[in-house]
Parts: structure tokens; C-alpha cells; sequence
């Protein structure tokens, strides 16, 4: 139970020699919430790359996270609750780094009875016993004997958003892509249309009534200057002509603007577009998941309502080729049901197990494909080790294909809204790719989005 309660040492129970001391690993967690607390995002402390050009050669962590351990064994050891803190003097001696045990202790000096204060001795060392950080503190010490529970902190999780970095990347090293943007007429359209060309990765031509383009513009209180406006009279005919646009080879990809997302796709996949291939069109999400290791597909959660069999087999095929063309070798497939054995009551797991078979016969290529897989074991090793799975795709899925629309845009919803995720969003099957963003989106998805477009078009 003592364990539960912080305990305190009053003025006159101290004695000079008096030591306690708190022993803490530096983590990159540590480091990364220090920064997020602080605000101090210097990247000799969170970039590796920077780091590597400094006098140390490798990240070290915020001297103050160091100092910050003379505070909590003042606060919580010696004297403990009740301390207050007048005065602290610091020299960092050496550099700490991430894996580091550091080890902080105070040591009583002297005592000043006419104002209840103490002198204390403060220093860090680390795992080889070398002084990292010392200096004096000075308390105003507690006059009453405290014995009070501790805090329970909460669970803290890092939200990390680098997934996608590589592809980010990537995307930013070769020139702009020639990309229409389809009907950009709010403010909305027009600020994503300023972001991706400032992020250099697209090169928006802006299709639409130009008087509407520039009214969303003026609101925006931003400038098109350097933008091409393609004017057309309405959203239908701003979709007809970016398909021509788009068929023609003056632009590599389509962006949806503020017109309904029917509309863009109706004019893409009409007989005499050009645009139209073999394949049916369908979308994915490209996830960001902090609690996944890497990036995540699902598919399709825009387009296909109530897919086919051979539906199916052209989302997964589409998807397969998107990771190709961004460099993955094999992607691995997760056909998704709500159990992880073949039901015929359950269609979508008579689908998946054809689809398993397709991939085995070479009708869908470039992947390894399994299923019916549950969510959970898709995703989860242990999960699919306590079911007793044994598969190349169980949790360790690059691509969740969903059964349907809805059970595919409810997934990615819950993870963008209850576990962090961020998505980019792709149409794919046409002969180039179409970015489909809503207002909603976050200025992460759209740029994410962008970056994929232009890593899919120039593949």
C-alpha cells in the first residue's frame, strides 16, 4: 500500500547527507512528448537526419526532459508533497541519448532554519556513471508530515502519422504533375488546389465557371495568380471537359472540386470519355493507422455499392497495382468477412474463399490473397495465432477488401474518427487516377492524397 502513497520528509526531519533518487530510460516517447508539451521541436532532438550533421552525430533529448527529473524527485521523494520550489542551477556536463538509463538524485547540503529552507545538491547520471547534469536546488520545505495517494495518470498513446512519409517523400522529388482540378468553386477546392501546388506536387489547371472560380478565390482571400482556369458554364460541363482534358494527355490527373462526386465519376466512366479501361473503377483508402505499423488499404468504400464476384475481383486486382506501382513486391491481401470460415449463409465469405481461389489460378496477379479473414485476424497476429490461422496474409494485411460499400466506409471511418487514422483517398481502374477529397478531409489527407495520385500517374 506504501507504494500508493508519496510520502514526505518535513524541514526538520532532514538531516544534511540526506539522498533520494528516481531512475528513468529515455525513450523516443519520452523525447517526442517533451516536444509536444513544450513546443520545443528543435531537430537536433526529433530528426535523426539533422542530427547526424551535429557535434553529438545522433538525436539527443531536450536537456530540460534531464532537469525535469531533479523536479519530480523534489516534488515526490525528497522533501516531497508539499515542497516548494524557489531556485535551481543547472550545467549540462554530456549529451543524453535516446535508450540512455538516467539516473537523478538529490542530496541535502544545508539547512536555513530562520526561513524553512534547504539547499540540496542535484545531479544526473547515466548508465556508465558519468555526470550528464548537476547543479543546486533550492526549497522552501514542508512544516507537516504528508502522506497522500498518488495520481493515477492516464494511459498515453503517440498518434504517429508516418506512414506515408516515404511516399510523401517520393512524390515531392520529381516536378509537378499536370492535374485538373473539377469545378473548384469553394473555398474549400481552392485552398486544396493552392496547398498541392505548394507542396509541389501537382500543377492544378482549375475547370470551371470562372466567375464562380474567382468569387471562391476572393473569399478565400487568396490569388490565382499562375493558375490556368479552363471556363465552362456549370459543374456537368467541368467534368465532360476535364475528361477530355484528361484523355487528350494535357493533364495526368483529375481532382474532384466542390461538385458532387457522381457527377465527376459519371463523365469518367461514360462510353465515349477515353478514360474507361477494361477494369472496372473502384476507390481506396490509403490509411494511416498509428496503431498499424504500415500503410493500409481498404477497398471499396466510395464506388461499389453491392460488388460482384468478378466486381471483386477487379477492386482487388486495382489495389494490387497501386502498391506495385509504389514499390511494394507482393502485397498481402485480406478478404474481409465477419468470421474467418467459409459460411454458405454468408455470401461474403463464399466471395472471399473464390477470390482465395482466383488468386491461386493466377486470375488476380501480383499478390497473395487469403480469406474469408475476420478484422481481427487480418490485422492482429496474435489474433489469428489464437484462432489457430495459418496464412501468408493473417495480421499482417496490406489490403483489406471489403464486402460491400457500407461495411467498407463504416472501417475506414471508425479508424479516421476513433483511432487517429488519416486517409487518402484514390479512384483507380481509369486511365489516370482521380483524387476524391470531401471538406471534411484534414490538410494531411488531401496532401496525401495528391501524393499518391502523382507517385500512380507517373508509375
Amino acid at each position: 500500500m506504501d507504494q500508493d502513497l508519496l510520502r514526505n520528509r518535513t524541514f526538520e526531519e532532514m538531516r544534511a547527507g540526506d539522498t533520494a533518487s528516481l531512475v528513468r530510460i529515455v525513450g523516443r516517447d519520452d523525447i517526442e512528448l517533451f516536444a509536444s508539451v513544450s513546443g520545443d521541436v528543435n531537430p537536433a532532438h526529433l530528426d535523426a537526419a539533422f542530427a547526424a550533421t551535429g557535434r553529438f552525430g545522433h538525436v539527443v533529448a531536450h536537456g530540460m526532459w534531464t532537469a525535469a527529473l531533479i523536479s519530480a524527485v523534489l516534488g515526490t521523494r525528497l522533501p516531497g508533497p508539499g515542497t516548494i520550489y524557489l531556485d535551481q542551477s543547472l550545467r549540462f556536463l554530456k549529451p543524453v541519448a535516446p535508450g540512455d538509463t538516467i539516473t537523478a538524485t538529490v542530496t541535502v547540503r544545508e539547512k536555513q532554519a530562520d526561513r524553512r529552507t534547504v539547499r540540496l545538491a542535484t545531479a544526473c547520471t547515466n548508465q556508465r556513471g558519468e555526470e550528464v547534469l548537476a547543479g543546486e536546488a533550492l526549497v522552501l520545505a514542508p512544516d507537516r508530515s504528508i502522506a497522500w495517494p498518488r495520481t493515477r495518470l492516464p494511459d498515453i498513446a503517440l498518434r504517429r502519422h508516418d506512414r506515408t512519409d516515404a511516399f510523401l517523400q517520393r512524390a515531392r522529388s520529381g516536378p509537378p504533375l499536370r492535374a485538373a482540378i473539377v469545378h473548384p468553386c469553394s473555398t474549400a477546392a481552392i485552398l486544396a488546389a493552392i496547398e498541392v501546388r505548394e507542396e509541389g506536387l501537382l500543377d492544378p489547371i482549375l475547370v470551371g465557371p470562372e466567375a464562380k472560380i474567382r468569387a471562391a478565390a476572393a473569399e478565400a482571400q487568396v490569388s490565382l495568380q499562375g493558375f490556368t482556369i479552363e471556363p465552362v458554364p456549370h459543374s456537368h460541363a467541368a467534368a465532360a471537359r476535364a475528361v477530355e482534358l484528361a484523355a487528350s494527355g494535357r493533364v495526368a490527373v483529375l481532382a474532384k472540386g466542390s461538385l458532387h462526386s457522381d457527377e465527376l465519376i459519371g463523365a469518367v466512366v461514360a462510353r465515349d470519355s477515353g478514360l474507361r479501361t477494361e477494369r472496372r473503377i473502384s476507390h481506396v483508402y490509403a490509411m494511416d493507422v498509428p496503431a498499424y505499423a504500415k500503410p493500409l488499404l481498404i477497398t471499396d468504400a466510395a464506388i461499389n455499392i453491392l460488388p460482384t464476384l468478378t466486381h471483386k475481383r477487379d477492386i482487388c486486382q486495382n489495389a494490387i497495382d497501386m502498391l506495385r506501382k509504389l514499390g511494394m513486391a507482393e502485397p498481402l491481401v485480406a478478404v474481409l468477412a465477419a468470421v474467418e470460415t467459409v459460411n454458405p449463409a454468408m455470401p461474403s465469405t463464399l466471395d472471399a474463399a473464390a477470390l482465395t481461389v482466383m488468386a491461386a489460378r493466377g486470375q488476380i496477379t501480383g499478390a497473395r490473397v487469403d480469406g474469408p479473414l475476420a478484422f481481427d485476424n487480418a490485422i492482429s497476429p496474435d489474433a489469428a495465432r489464437s484462432k489457430g490461422i495459418v496464412s501468408p496474409v493473417a495480421g499482417q494485411a496490406d489490403i483489406l477488401l471489403v464486402p460491400d460499400l457500407e461495411a467498407g466506409n463504416m472501417l475506414a471511418k471508425q479508424l479516421i474518427y476513433l483511432a487517429g487514422a488519416t486517409a487518402a483517398g484514390l479512384v483507380l481502374g481509369a486511365r489516370v487516377p482521380i483524387i476524391l477529397t470531401s471538406r471534411a478531409d484534414s490538410l494531411a489527407s488531401r496532401i496525401a492524397s495528391a501524393a499518391l495520385a502523382k507517385l500512380v500517374a507517373t508509375a
